[in-house]
C-alpha cells in the first residue's frame, strides 16, 4: 500500500490498479484504473462503527482536481468527528422510492380497499384501468426515476411522449386490454398520476406534487354515434353472429337498445330484473346503485338468452362459472360481419343510444335516467320502480333503434324469470 501526500505530479506517476493514500489527510486516497484516476475517501461510521468507502469523484471530471478532493475529504472526517455519518444521504439517495415502487404501493393499498374516497373504495374497473396506464404507460417512461427527482417538465414530457403515440401497443385477439395513445390518455394518465403523488404526498415520501400546474390536453369526451346505415351494418354482423356465439350476440344487441355500459350488462344477474314492472335494480354500479327501466324489445332479448341450469347470470361464460368474458372476441366478429368502421366499439352503442333519445326531443334528465348517469333529480335517487313515462321512454328509443337496424319490432312475450 503506497503512502505519501497526493500530488499531480504523484498522481501521473501511479500505477494501474494501485492506490496511493495521503498523509496530509488521513483516509483520503487516489486509485489508478485503467485511464484515468479516482479519488476515495474511508473512514469508520460513528454510530454503527463499519467501514466507510466512498467515491469523491474522477479527476479531471467534474471539477475535481487534488485540492477539491483533498478538501471534500477533510470535510467527511469533520463530519465523523461530529458523529454525522457522510455516506447517510447517499444511501438515502440510493434507496430513495422509484416512480415504479410508489405505484405498487399505491395499487397494493387501492386492491386492499385500505385506499377509499370519500368513503368509497375504487371500483373493479377503475382499478383495472389505473393498473393497466400504470403499467403501460408510467413505468415504462418515469418508473425507474426517483420520486423526489420527479419535476413538472418531466411530467409534461410524459404526456406529450403519451400523446405521441410511444407506449401504444396493440391489442392482441381476444383480450380487452390495449394501449392506445393520443391526447385524451395522456390527460387521464396524468390525472391518474396526480392522485398517485398525493398519496405520496400524505405518507411522506415527497413533498411536492410533480402533477400540479401541468398543462394538461383537454380530455375531449367521445360523441360518436351510429348512422343509420352503421345500425344496419350492426344489424348484419349480429344476424351473422348470432348462430356462432348467441350469448354474445345477445348481450351487445341488449347494450345497443339500452345504453347501458358494457360491465353492467356483463355483470347483470337474473335476480336483478323485475319483469313486472320492467325494471332492473343493478347493486354496484360506476354511479353507485342504479335503476333502469327496460323496454319490451330489451326484455325480448333477454327471453332469446339460452339459460344455463344454477348460473346467476344473464349472459354466463362459456365455460365456468363467471359471467361473459369474450365480449371483445365477439364484437371483432360482429364487426367484421357488418364492416364496421374501426373506431365504433361496444361503447360507442352507449352514446348512440343516447343521440337517439335526443332525436327524440327526450330531457337531458329523462336519458340519464336510461342509461344511469349520475343526476341529482328523483329519478335519480334509484327508486325501485320506473314510473310509466320512463318506460314509455326506454319503449321509444328501442322502438327507433331497431327501426334504424331495418328489423321488425319485436312481439310482446313474458319473460319467464328463474325461481
Amino acid at each position: 500500500m503506497a503512502v505519501a501526500r497526493i500530488t499531480a505530479t504523484a498522481l501521473d506517476k501511479l500505477p494501474a490498479g494501485q492506490t496511493l493514500w495521503d498523509t496530509e489527510v488521513r483516509g483520503f486516497g487516489a486509485r489508478r484504473q485503467k485511464d484515468d484516476v479516482v479519488f476515495v475517501f474511508k473512514g469508520v461510521a460513528p454510530i454503527t462503527r463499519k467501514q466507510l468507502f466512498m467515491t469523491i469523484g474522477r479527476r479531471g471530471r467534474g471539477d475535481w482536481n487534488v485540492e477539491d478532493a483533498r478538501s471534500k475529504a477533510t470535510e467527511w472526517r469533520l463530519m465523523i468527528r461530529n458523529g454525522i455519518d457522510p455516506s447517510a444521504p447517499m444511501r438515502a439517495e440510493k434507496n430513495a422510492m422509484t416512480v415504479r415502487e410508489l405505484c405498487d404501493l399505491y395499487m397494493s393499498e387501492v386492491e386492499t380497499s385500505l385506499l377509499v374516497r370519500k368513503g368509497r373504495a375504487k371500483k373493479a374497473s377503475t382499478i383495472e384501468t389505473d393498473r393497466g396506464r400504470i403499467e403501460w404507460h408510467v413505468k415504462p417512461l418515469l418508473g425507474d426515476m426517483k420520486v423526489k427527482a420527479v419535476t413538472l417538465a418531466d411530467i409534461e414530457t410524459f404526456q406529450h411522449r403519451v400523446a405521441a403515440g410511444e407506449t401504444k401497443q396493440p391489442r392482441k385477439a381476444g383480450r380487452g386490454g390495449v394501449a392506445t395513445g393520443g391526447r385524451g390518455v395522456a390527460a387521464r394518465t396524468v390525472g391518474m398520476l396526480g392522485g398517485i403523488f398525493s398519496f405520496g404526498m400524505k405518507r411522506g415520501l415527497l413533498d411536492v406534487n410533480p402533477c400540479r400546474g401541468v398543462a394538461r390536453f383537454a380530455d375531449q369526451q367521445k360523441t360518436r354515434r351510429l348512422s343509420d346505415d352503421e345500425y344496419k351494418a350492426l344489424a348484419t354482423g349480429l344476424t351473422g353472429t348470432e348462430t356462432s356465439h348467441p350469448i354474445g350476440a345477445a348481450c351487445i344487441r341488449f347494450l345497443a337498445l339500452t345504453g347501458w355500459r358494457r360491465g353492467e350488462a356483463v355483470n347483470l344477474r337474473w335476480i336483478d330484473i323485475d319483469a313486472a314492472t320492467r325494471t332492473a335494480l343493478l347493486p354496484d354500479t360506476k354511479t353507485d346503485k342504479s335503476m333502469r327501466a327496460l323496454s319490451h324489445a330489451a326484455l325480448a332479448v333477454l327471453g332469446t338468452v339460452p339459460r344455463r341450469a344454477g348460473s346467476p347470470w344473464v349472459f354466463p361464460a362459456a365455460s365456468g362459472d363467471g359471467p361473459i368474458a369474450s365480449i371483445p372476441r365477439v364484437w371483432d366478429r360482429v364487426a367484421k360481419l357488418g364492416a364496421l368502421p374501426g373506431e365504433i366499439t361496444p361503447h360507442t352503442l352507449r352514446h348512440a343510444f343516447a343521440s337517439v333519445a335526443a332525436d327524440l326531443n327526450m330531457s337531458e334528465s329523462t336519458i340519464a335516467a336510461l342509461i344511469g348517469h349520475k343526476t341529482r333529480t328523483v329519478t335519480g335517487k334509484y327508486s325501485h320502480h320506473a314510473d310509466a313515462a320512463l318506460l314509455a321512454a326506454a319503449d321509444r328509443v328501442a322502438a327507433s333503434i331497431i327501426k334504424r337496424m331495418g328489423e321488425a319490432p319485436p312481439v310482446s312475450s313474458v319473460v319467464q324469470m328463474p325461481r
